[in-house]
């Protein structure tokens, strides 16, 4: 599948002399009756900051797709949350694996009520891998900013210590699933939660972190 690999940087230009912005973020529309959509302000939230944190040219609406959409590829960045269950048929597995084998970047959010249905499926993906707690010294960590402490603690949730783990494929962390952290809450316009500053600015940090890895990482060619 066609996947983008290249970022774009706010001074390159088109033939008509305007910059383009690239495809960056969208949403996983997944089956099985969790909300996909949870947390709607979150992402263009992310995208405003990672534009005018970045020189990279991005589009500042998030797409939405399901895993067997032919735009897939275009996305180097693919979010998932939600609160429920979530579920993949054996094609949208397929499709899957063939995004994170071409270069994709996953990133499972537990916006609380997830983990169960996430582990169960993230099991029949590569039945040769299993998730690991991504080092803190990884440069998802600081690739950008630094965040010494790994990942932060946005939401209490059980009151667990927030970990972040990875899926790696051929040595690059091509999936990361941020558990007991909830950074999407974080993310979200300041009314909705109630967040302090300090903690919607770590979620920040580590959301251009990601972002910004995600765009790094992706294998040329």
């Amino acid at each position: 599948m066609p996947l983008l690999v290249a970022a774009v940087p706010v001074s390159a230009q088109t033939a008509g002399g305007v910059s383009a912005a690239i495809p960056a973020i969208a949403r996983l529309h997944y089956d099985g009756g969790g909300d996909w959509y949870a947390n709607p302000s979150s992402l263009p939230n992310l995208l405003r900051e990672i534009s005018e944190r970045t020189e990279l040219r991005i589009a500042l609406r998030p797409g939405e797709v399901k895993l067997t959409d032919p735009d897939l590829g275009d996305y180097p960045y693919l979010y998932v949350t939600g609160h429920g269950n979530i579920s993949f048929s054996d094609e949208e597995l397929f499709r899957l694996r063939e995004y994170l084998t071409a270069g994709g970047f996953v990133h499972v959010d537990d916006n609380y009520g997830l983990d169960e249905s996430f582990r169960r499926e993230i099991r029949r993906l590569f039945e040769d891998r299993e998730l690991v707690e991504v080092p803190r010294d990884h440069a998802i960590y600081n690739i950008m900013y630094q965040l010494p402490d790994g990942l932060p603690k946005i939401h209490e949730h059980d009151g667990k210590p927030a970990q972040g783990f990875g899926m790696f494929v051929d040595g690059r962390l091509a999936l990361y699933y941020s558990y007991e952290s909830d950074l999407g809450d974080g993310w979200e316009d300041a009314t909705v939660h109630g967040d302090p500053e300090e903690t919607r600015e770590l979620a920040i940090r580590m959301g251009v972190n990601l972002f910004v890895y995600a765009l790094a990482s992706t294998p040329a060619g």
